[in-house]
């Protein structure tokens, strides 16, 4: 989930302060059970513009006409990276005020939330079958201490390279002959030095954006195993080095001028352009809730406007990004909140979201003729991948304090003036605690 990058660090050190401070009166509103009645079905998201915003209110409004007698409150929490959202969850649940349902990453992400959050293994499921019918490895990343507090909705794959078709035939670029990072860095040197367009859209006012597309670099650099090996607590100092100082040359010298004060988004439309503005870059690092964003202008086709590859060096990996719908414990409206979470891993509930988010069904029965191009080739390569690393970026690899000490890493040591080695030790001693 990402949809609005409008935080930057201290935001984001901020929040996990006040996740820290509100962690025992979390523990005791998990510890009151859950609620038995029937009530509004309150459900928060941090989806609060463009293709996020589309597909929810799809998914809502599905919902509403399934269960047209439930009554139901669904609210969005803008938010770079969840910072906003989080920070309301966790204001919530320490105030034993929880919502029904809120959208989240899984994995280690949930540990923010220990001791408010339902088991839903038996009532869901179990009751739906989804065990048979969801990705294995998408199961296992949703239990969390021998619990099942979670459905998934979709998952973004996180290493893609998207360009503009003409910018890159402008330079006389092939996409399809890039095969490592050293050949995306020629690559962006003719885009500079031939063309008129900034090579390489990228976007810090977050600092999560370098940190995802450092993990990229470091993957393809030294190779899927040297980034298991870091965020297992393992790293080589000399790759990570290596990898950021790779970043430094494209923040250095391939970005647009003004990458520190937007986000995602801004650098995304550089690559689309609109009315006012023609396309200015050539190519962008990101999930592909970009092709969600790019699939919103009828004029920039995939295939025609625009295209991608796999991050150059990564290919056959599916860097793993999930989003998913959270219950908590002390349930306000439990009934509902059942009814809600069944209905998120139906094929109706995965189609509607995921055709417009620009993410991927975590089913395994789905027909990929009812997703588009795009993302019904997302979807064989979400099933017949080589590997699947975990989004550091995102809540899959890494616990939440250690997510926003690296983060914190990019923001002291990383955005001009550059420090690759304090950024390196400052990445080692985040996951190493």
């Amino acid at each position: 989930m990402v949809d609005n990058d409008n935080s930057d660090t201290s935001i984001d050190r901020r929040t996990y302060l006040g996740g820290v401070a509100a962690g025992a009166a979390l523990g005791m509103a998990g510890c009151m059970g859950g609620g038995s009645g029937s009530g509004e079905l309150e459900v928060m998201h941090g989806w609060t513009g463009g293709d996020g915003a589309d597909a929810i209110n799809e998914l809502t409004s599905a919902f509403k006409d399934a269960h047209p007698d439930a009554p139901t409150n669904f609210r969005a929490v803008g938010g770079g990276g969840n910072v906003s959202l989080n920070a309301t969850v966790l204001r919530r649940l320490a105030n034993s005020n929880p919502m029904s349902s809120f959208a989240n990453w899984p994995g280690k992400n949930l540990n923010r939330y220990d001791g408010a959050l339902m088991d839903l293994e038996e009532d869901v499921w179990e009751a739906e079958g989804y065990k048979d019918t969801m990705q294995e490895r998408v199961i296992d990343i949703c239990k969390f201490n021998d619990k099942m507090p979670v459905v998934p909705i979709g998952s973004h794959r996180m290493n893609n390279l998207f360009y503009n078709t003409t910018a890159f035939d402008e330079a006389g670029v092939d996409a399809e002959s890039l095969g490592s990072v050293s050949d995306l860095m020629d690559a962006l040197e003719t885009i500079d030095q031939d063309t008129d367009y900034t090579p390489f859209s990228h976007g810090m006012k977050a600092s999560f954006l370098g940190l995802q597309t450092w993990a990229q670099i470091l993957t393809s650099q030294s190779g899927v195993d040297a980034y298991t090996n870091f965020i297992e607590g393992n790293g080589d100092r000399g790759k990570i080095i290596d990898a950021l100082e790779t970043l430094q040359e494209i923040q250095q010298n391939y970005i647009p001028a003004d990458a520190s004060s937007i986000g995602y988004t801004e650098a995304g439309q550089k690559i689309i352009g609109d009315s006012e503005n023609p396309a200015d870059a050539a190519c962008i690092h990101g999930g592909n809730w970009l092709y969600g964003m790019f699939r919103d202008d009828d004029k920039f086709n995939y295939g025609e406007e625009w295209d991608w590859i796999p991050f150059p060096g990564t290919e056959g990996l599916y860097f793993y990004h999930v989003d998913s719908f959270v219950a908590t414990s002390n349930n306000p409206s439990q009934e509902e909140t059942i009814t809600w979470q069944k209905f998120v891993g139906t094929k109706e509930a995965q189609i509607t979201f995921n055709n417009l988010k620009g993410s991927v069904p975590l089913r395994t029965d789905i027909d990929p003729n009812e997703l588009s191009d795009f993302l019904a080739m997302n979807y064989e390569d979400l099933t017949s991948s080589e590997a699947y690393p975990p989004t550091i970026a995102h809540g899959l690899a890494v616990k939440p304090k250690t997510l926003g000490d690296c983060k914190s890493t990019f923001g002291d040591n990383f955005s001009d003036p550059y420090d690759a080695q304090a950024a390196a030790d400052g990445l080692l001693n985040a996951v190493s605690q």
